[in-house]
């Protein structure tokens, strides 16, 4: 069990490893936000996991399991939000003319809500 728990704390680290490397990459909040909750969440899943192969069901094991799911859950609509965020107050993402932003066209021609504004 050790060897197992071993092998997905270093899998856990590597995507972890690999998602600041994409925060340090990446050339845009959106890309970097991609990357981080992706990347980010299910690293931190792998060590979560890790620690509760280890210790099994004691008190320790289930925090680790029921933080894994936590973040599972919360990351993705944090970073959705995060988006938004950015999307309203003008942050444009690095590709200039090259990108296709339906939301935009169709909060300019009025198909949006004035809470989607």
């Amino acid at each position: 069990m050790n060897l197992l728990s071993d092998a997905i704390l270093i899998m856990g680290l590597f995507f972890v490893f690999l998602g600041m490397v994409g925060l340090l990459r990446m050339p845009d909040v959106y890309n970097r936000l991609h990357t981080t909750t992706k990347i980010g969440t299910l690293g931190a899943f792998g060590v979560m996991i890790s620690l509760f192969v280890r210790v099994g069901l004691e008190p320790i094991g289930i925090k680790a399991l029921t933080l894994g799911l936590f973040l599972m859950l919360t990351a993705p609509i944090a970073a959705h939000m995060i988006g938004r965020a950015a999307f309203h107050h003008g942050i444009s993402v690095s590709y200039g003319e090259r990108v296709i932003d339906d939301y935009k066209d169709a909060c300019e021609s009025e198909e949006c809500t004035e809470s989607e504004k």
